[in-house]
């Protein structure tokens, strides 16, 4: 007689979906304060000489880097986070990938889902990262959009804490183009709790319905065309530049933007306490001026240096389940 296999049981548990990162007003000030905490414990370690994770949390783990911009800091920190943490990397430009030809997103979000682990995707468009997510079966992070960088808020938060302290209860001001990084640093106010005053050119103003849901949270936001308003007796001030890829418009942008670079009256305004920060690359002599960004306020390598830690405490909480802190955790 034959044998009859047997039928293996039903499975009785459901899969937790992906851990998207897409924007901060999608995440509880809870959780986003945990990846601040974790992040710090990688920066203490690193600062006694530790580098990769001695546990290595994310072993066996590979992160998906999608570059449709250029980049420097985003794609450096992502790759060397997950190696440090004990996974890998591969990094895509649009130029490597059928996507660039023709292929859809939604079937690129399948096909990587089943070779990778998560995805960071750095675009233009932000309705290309959305869709990303809704058909990837991996966590996806947003490694910056036209319309938000959440991840660059994270650093900036972290480099704060470090040199002055909690940051709820701050003031901030923001100064130049109401861009996608002052659209994530208008959500981080309302998860984080920290002031912001932004000074913006009338023609480029911050996004009205990202105030709006921010104040509706109890973020305290103040908005000016005057870039010594926005500052007087802030915290930290922060800027970007003027023109970012794919902008067309340059010299209206130079023409508007003039009158808001940081320069010496603007920290002055602000204070001798005041913290400098820009999320680089700086274009000097336009958006700051050298005695600002090499000035004694000026924390921008530190800043940037917390995007690496930053990035490896998102990846654990991405990719390490219920217990990330945990799992991750020195």
């Amino acid at each position: 007689m034959s044998a009859v296999r047997q039928a293996a049981p039903a499975l009785t548990t459901v899969a937790e979906p992906p851990r998207h990162f897409l924007d901060l007003r999608d995440h509880t000030p809870a959780m986003l304060r945990g990846i601040v905490d974790l992040a710090r414990s990688y920066q203490e370690f690193s600062r006694i000489g530790g580098r990769a994770h001695p546990r290595r949390p994310l072993d066996g783990c590979t992160l998906g880097i999608v570059l449709e911009k250029p980049s420097t800091r985003t794609r450096v920190s992502f790759e060397v986070a997950i190696r440090q943490m004990g996974g890998d990397a591969v990094v895509l430009s649009s130029r490597d990938m059928q996507l660039g030809r023709g292929e859809t997103i939604a079937d690129t979000a399948r096909v990587l889902s089943r070779y990778v682990d998560a995805l960071v995707l750095r675009t233009s468009g932000h309705d290309k990262l959305r869709e990303l997510a809704d058909y990837a079966t991996v966590p996806v992070i947003n490694g910056l959009t036209s319309r938000s960088h959440p991840v660059q808020i994270l650093a900036e938060v972290l480099a704060f804490e470090t040199h002055r302290g909690p940051v709820q209860g701050s003031r901030w001001a923001w100064i130049g183009d109401g861009n996608n990084v002052a659209r994530s640093l208008i959500e981080g106010a309302a998860q984080f709790g920290y002031r912001l005053a932004l000074a913006t050119p009338e023609a480029l103003p911050p996004c009205a319905e990202t105030i709006d849901w921010a104040r509706a949270q109890g973020a305290r936001i103040e908005t000016s065309h005057d870039k010594l308003e926005a500052a007087r007796g802030a915290d930290c001030v922060v800027t970007d530049t003027w023109v970012s890829m794919g902008d067309e418009d340059a010299d209206r942008r130079f023409d508007l933007l003039s009158a808001f670079q940081v320069d010496e009256r603007v920290m002055q305004a602000a204070g001798p306490d005041a913290l400098f920060m820009h999320c680089l690359p700086a274009h000097r002599g336009e958006e700051v001026t050298d005695s600002v960004i090499d000035g004694p306020q000026s924390v921008v390598f530190d800043e940037a240096e917390a995007r690496l830690h930053v990035q490896k405490a998102l990846l654990a909480w991405a990719l390490g389940g219920r217990d990330w802190v945990k799992l991750a955790s020195l």
